[in-house]
């Protein structure tokens, strides 16, 4: 592996990418546990594939806004280092796969010219803050959230309260009551509010997330003033850090918490961690993100319609007005979120007279462009529809959301993108009439871990599989009745059957003839479902799980030749727990380091918690030469005080409690930081010399 170095104006960002690739070279040369090392690729956005020697990289784009500029770097960055593709994210972010770990660094560095990150896309990290695509251009918003996710990424991107958390966090903000920004199913979820006065806040919500067990979100606040938000967040990120799950990533997210401890524990912690952040307001610069460059061209050549009925229907179903009047934002449907990068540039092309320079990547998948004149729309359709990108129907029964599934993912069980590619074919060759639908939406994970979203669908599919005899086919599990409400009120759909994969087709046509059938009229799908209830669909679904009549097309999953094998690897998507000492111990100097340059920085709140991290590594690295092993930090203090400090194996003053737990205790002062910073030091002295000690 060469020696790689690059030269950037930004020198934190330059310094991330120096130390990856020396994290690289130390891996390859054995100096640092593999699985460590997956812990520290996936924080800067690097995910293992499928595929063996390869990796996928996975593109932070806050709140999903991508420039013309940008989105033509990641397309021949894709043509460089990748496979020619860009897949767009139910988490608003661009991957690409079939990436070489030693070109990692070098890719990160040319992304970074154009101000792009991969840093904390994945691991456990807060992740990607998502937002309503709409958001600025909302006709029903009451204010444009961009600003506030802007602030609320760059406030925690590298801030060491979550570098290593148990488990990922996600936050949301949604554009308006209407809440398509999904806030019921994040770690925190934000909507929008006025209050009386016309001041600006948020309704919080806190503790929902998908996976394998959904749990909907807890409304914790009504009305949140603006300069509170990220204060706010920072308690909820801090309590979380420190009482979270950290051996069973099973149940290592803020809802496992939440149900282990109650919410008003959980509350009641976040109030004790305000003496200690960093700021107890937070004043959002609402001008952070400006108005994008608009075309000023307001005349353009007449254009010959290709397909007036298909026009038609786009103009239904795709477009809409903003709440700046004249100007329209312009829905594109892309299949599965795949784009390759020669059409990404063919894209940029078309669009760059046409409407505003801001791309903003959907929640299902899409891209929405704004500020598109009325008289640009004839020429934008027929130039879409020549790059195959001009379908109607978006987010409609036709817009099906996938993960990729077994194409890249090392937990996908079945093909989920094949699967959508049919359900999406058999909805516009025969139900056509759903293109204008938007009240039922069907989407598809190739696992039980709802990266698809599966769990908030109205008909959703995930990956399973079935035993028949001594054989294992594909097959997938059937949920129904999930979906938003709106305002913070959200359904997770039930588990209804599970049914070979090839006979969703068949599911899909029950369900909606059944529905049309049945339903009165304006009865939703939520209505209809609950009127019915669960058994009445299983019921109906129950003839497409027997078995005993199964063809041999049913044993090959979709999109395969060969018969199916059930073939699931190692996820990354929850990084990894490491509990090796001499990990730990080299962590705890790394840590140490990083709490010198923040104090030398100025910057006494980080310090102080990189301190707090010193200490609690140094600690975990002694339990673990006892063979104690701890779920939490607050368990490692607990248990540091039981077999070190009451037992006179160590010697500190007072207990190993009163020491950590300082940080809550004190505001983040030059005083307090100096003093902490110190005590650190001399504890992390004092465990490599028990450590040294204990070995020889």
């Amino acid at each position: 592996m060469q020696s790689f170095r690059t030269e950037l104006e930004n020198p934190i960002v330059e310094k991330d990418i120096i130390d990856l690739e020396k994290k690289i070279r130390a891996f390859r040369e054995g100096k640092i546990h593999d699985e460590k090392f997956r812990s520290l690729r996936l924080a800067r956005g690097i995910y293992g594939q499928r595929q063996p020697g390869v990796q996928m990289v996975r593109i932070k784009l806050p709140f999903g806004k991508v420039t013309f500029k940008q989105l033509l770097r990641i397309a021949d960055i894709s043509d460089e280092y990748g496979s020619r593709n860009l897949h767009l994210t139910t988490r608003q972010d661009i991957q690409i796969h079939y990436v070489s770990l030693d070109r990692t660094p070098e890719l990160w560095a040319k992304l970074s010219l154009d101000d792009i990150t991969m840093r904390e896309a994945c691991g456990n990290t807060v992740r990607n803050v998502t937002a309503s695509p709409t958001s600025g251009i909302d006709p029903q918003e009451p204010f444009d959230v961009s600003p506030y996710a802007h602030a609320t990424f760059e406030y925690l991107l590298r801030n060491p309260i979550c570098q290593e958390m148990g488990r990922k966090f996600k936050i949301s903000f949604s554009s308006s009551d209407a809440d398509t920004a999904f806030s019921y199913i994040h770690d925190v979820g934000l909507i929008p509010k006025l209050n009386s006065n016309n001041e600006r806040g948020f309704k919080v919500l806190l503790g929902g997330g998908l996976g394998a067990q959904p749990i909907l979100a807890d409304v914790v606040e009504e009305f949140l003033p603006e300069d509170k938000l990220i204060p706010y967040i920072e308690t909820i990120i801090r309590v979380f850090d420190r009482y979270g799950e950290r051996n069973n990533r099973n149940k290592a997210r803020l809802k496992y918490l939440i149900q282990k401890v109650g919410l008003e524990e959980v509350l009641r912690l976040a109030e004790i961690e305000k003496k200690a952040i960093k700021v107890k307001t937070y004043p959002i610069n609402r001008d952070t993100i400006p108005v994008p460059s608009i075309p000023q061209q307001d005349t353009y050549a007449e254009v010959s319609i290709s397909n007036p009925f298909r026009y038609e229907q786009w103009l239904a179903t795709n477009v809409f007005e903003q709440k700046q009047k004249g100007y329209f934002g312009v829905y594109v449907k892309v299949p599965v979120g795949d784009v390759s990068s020669d059409t990404a540039r063919e894209l940029v092309k078309l669009l760059q007279p046409l409407v505003a320079d801001e791309i903003r990547v959907t929640q299902n998948q899409g891209l929405l462009l704004k500020y598109a004149r009325k008289e640009a729309l004839p020429a934008l359709y027929e130039g879409l529809a020549k790059l195959e990108l001009a379908t109607p129907g978006f987010d409609s029964v036709a817009d099906v959301t996938t993960c990729p599934g077994t194409d890249t993912c090392n937990l996908g069980i079945s093909n989920s993108m094949t699967m959508a590619r049919v359900l999406e074919d058999l909805i516009y060759n025969e139900y056509e009439d759903l293109i204008y639908n938007r009240d039922i939406k069907i989407k598809i994970s190739g696992c039980m871990n709802s990266c698809g979203q599966h769990g908030l669908a109205h008909i959703g599919f995930h990956g399973s599989s079935l035993k028949a005899g001594t054989k294992v086919l594909p097959s997938v599990q059937v949920m129904l009745g999930g979906g938003t409400v709106g305002d913070g009120v959200g359904r997770a759909a039930d588990r209804v059957i599970k049914v070979p994969s090839k006979r969703a087709t068949d599911v899909l046509r029950l369900l909606l003839d059944d529905y049309k059938q049945l339903s009165t009229e304006g009865e939703t799908y939520h209505a209809y479902y609950d009127r019915q209830g669960k058994d009445y669909f299983y019921r109906l679904l129950k003839p497409l799980a027997d078995l005993t009549n199964l063809t041999d097309d049913e044993f090959v999953d979709w999109g395969h030749q060969e018969t199916y094998v059930s073939a699931i690897g190692v996820g990354e998507c929850a990084g990894v727990i490491i509990d090796l000492v001499a990990t730990l111990l080299y962590e705890s100097e790394e840590k140490l380091g990083w709490a010198n340059q923040s104090f030398q920085a100025g910057s006494w709140s980080d310090a102080i918690y990189h301190s707090y991290n010193t200490l609690l590594s140094s600690a975990k690295a002694l339990l673990l030469d006892k063979s104690v092993t701890t779920s939490t930090q607050a368990a490692v203090i607990r248990e540091f005080d039981a077999n070190y400090v009451e037992k006179g194996d160590f010697d500190i003053q007072g207990s190993f409690n009163d020491l950590v737990l300082q940080i809550n205790k004190h505001e983040p002062s030059q005083e307090f930081a100096t003093a902490y910073l110190a005590q650190a030091t001399e504890f992390l002295e004092k465990s490599k010399a028990k450590r040294e000690a204990l070995v020889h």
